[in-house]
């Protein structure tokens, strides 16, 4: 797995460098939107797209799934079980108070559209419940001596042999972060190069309910 710098879109939100603690002349991101590829049969030609930011318009952990069922080689299942057509679309979406989990499926079967969708969403709904954060989680399961949510040394260099090529880039100021307004979506090359990988943006129905 490799990067593609023309598939990479970094930012840094207006205002950033206001900060005194902040040098007039940084490079340092506070966004950055990157496509990656894992080039094998399985995966060749799905987009996986990673995104993450500061001074967003909002604060939300999501993870979206967008499959398109295509033909294989050496295809082991009768056509009939699954349409060659056929998509799937799942989205895990986790702001700070809840969670909210959407399935949406389109089947086509001897020209019969059939489409369903599901919705589940939980919201803590009583004040003294207190949803842990990341950080406090792995200090209790440090304090547990229990490793099952920590990287190991090996994930860790891998992720790292992905990302050090561009992160010495932008160290020496050869990759430049885009300037984008705080509070918004983002720069508008992000939105730009998603579309050219093909990426469609639906929106998210959230209902809270409260137990």
């Amino acid at each position: 797995m490799m990067i593609n710098e023309d598939e990479v879109v970094l930012g840094q939100y207006e205002g950033y460098r206001d900060d005194p603690t902040v040098p007039d002349e940084s490079n340092t991101p506070t966004f950055a939107s990157v496509i990656l590829r894992i080039h094998n049969e399985r995966w060749e030609g799905v987009p996986f797209i990673l995104k993450a930011g500061k001074a967003l318009n909002s604060r939300k952990i999501e993870i979206r799934v967008d499959n398109i069922f295509k033909d294989v080689p050496h295809e082991i299942f009768q056509k009939f079980l699954v349409p060659s057509d056929a998509s799937e679309k799942w989205v895990s979406y986790l702001p700070t108070a809840f969670r909210n989990y959407l399935h949406e499926a389109y089947v086509q079967v001897e020209d019969v559209h059939v489409s369903k969708r599901t919705e589940i969403v939980l919201l803590a709904g009583k004040e003294e419940v207190t949803i842990q954060d990341a950080t406090e989680n792995l200090i209790l399961d440090t304090i547990r001596g229990d490793q099952q949510q920590f990287v190991r040394r090996d994930e860790l260099e891998a992720s790292w042999k992905i990302f050090i090529s561009l992160l010495h880039r932008i160290d020496r100021g050869e990759f430049k972060p885009l300037p984008y307004e705080a509070y918004g979506r983002g720069p508008k090359e992000a939105v730009e190069l998603l579309q050219k990988a093909s990426y469609v943006e639906t929106p998210i129905i959230v209902k809270r309910l409260r137990y």
